[in-house]
């Protein structure tokens, strides 16, 4: 906690969760598990914890994190309280992706922008929190947009071997060695199964946007697939989850495209 003592008695509160004034939106759910978005009985929390005074702070603070998880009907809950704002509530809406927020909950937001730490300071936080050695630790902070955090949640997970799987199937392309692309998918089941998934995607969508660039700034034709491959992959996690589709198809329909994109 900035500047503050851990073992200071608010500050035990607010790690624990406990403050009364304090009210914290995010997809983990009461049993420990990740939902799929944040759901809009969540977001109708804030309307009751505003209509209630301080208990023992100036302010009542709600923190959303991310609003990016937010489903539609949760959106529109929160902005009703926006448009209505708290007179003694101050509301926290964090996001990575800004743009993606409806128009009418950032033109009610004052807008605070945390730039990344940097690559090499990133990889320097991995090393002294981790065993991650030297060339693991620089592509953990690369992966999470240099963002510490975001780092050790990526080293604590199958992250360095999922990007190696990405990197062995783009260097394979236009051949598949479906074997192993089916022994991927094992990643994919069970609770870890969609974080898994997710991450995946992201990683090839990564390696492909910069093959892209690099064939771009070369004079490469056959751009045009790649492309609608890399959008087809940004989009996929959520419509899986959100028709809850069979994650090792839409595994193999992608490679599909990409198969098709790397013969063009």
């Amino acid at each position: 906690m900035l500047g503050v003592d851990p073992d200071h008695p608010i500050a035990r509160q607010v790690s624990a969760r406990s403050h009364p004034d304090l009210l914290v939106i995010e997809r983990m759910g009461e049993d420990g598990k990740l939902r799929k978005s944040i759901p809009v009985d969540e977001a109708r929390k804030l309307s009751d914890f505003f209509s209630k005074s301080p208990a023992s702070a100036p302010h009542r603070v709600a923190i959303i994190d991310p609003a990016d998880d937010l489903n539609v009907n949760a959106a529109n809950a929160v902005l009703k309280t926006l448009e209505e704002p708290p007179p003694s509530g101050v509301i926290f809406i964090v996001s990575h992706s800004p743009g993606r927020l409806l128009p009418t909950i950032r033109s009610r937001c004052r807008r605070l922008l945390f730039r990344p730490l940097g690559l090499e300071a990133t990889a320097a936080f991995v090393r002294d929190h981790t065993s991650a050695n030297p060339e693991e630790a620089l592509r953990l902070a690369r992966m999470s947009g240099e963002a510490p955090g975001r780092a050790l949640t990526l080293a604590a997970g199958p992250a360095i071997a999922l990007d190696d799987a990405a990197r062995e199937i783009l260097g394979r392309l236009p051949d598949l060695d479906e074997a192993a692309a089916l022994a991927l998918t094992d990643r994919f089941r069970g609770g870890e199964g969609a974080a898994n998934f997710t991450l995946f995607l992201d990683r090839l969508g990564e390696r492909i946007h910069t093959l892209v660039r690099e064939r771009a700034r070369s004079g490469q034709g056959g751009l045009d697939p790649w492309a609608q491959a890399w959008e087809r992959l940004t989009v996929l996690p959520r419509e899986v989850e959100g028709l809850n589709l069979d994650r090792a198809d839409a595994l193999f329909s992608v490679l599909r495209e990409l198969r098709i994109a790397a013969r063009a």
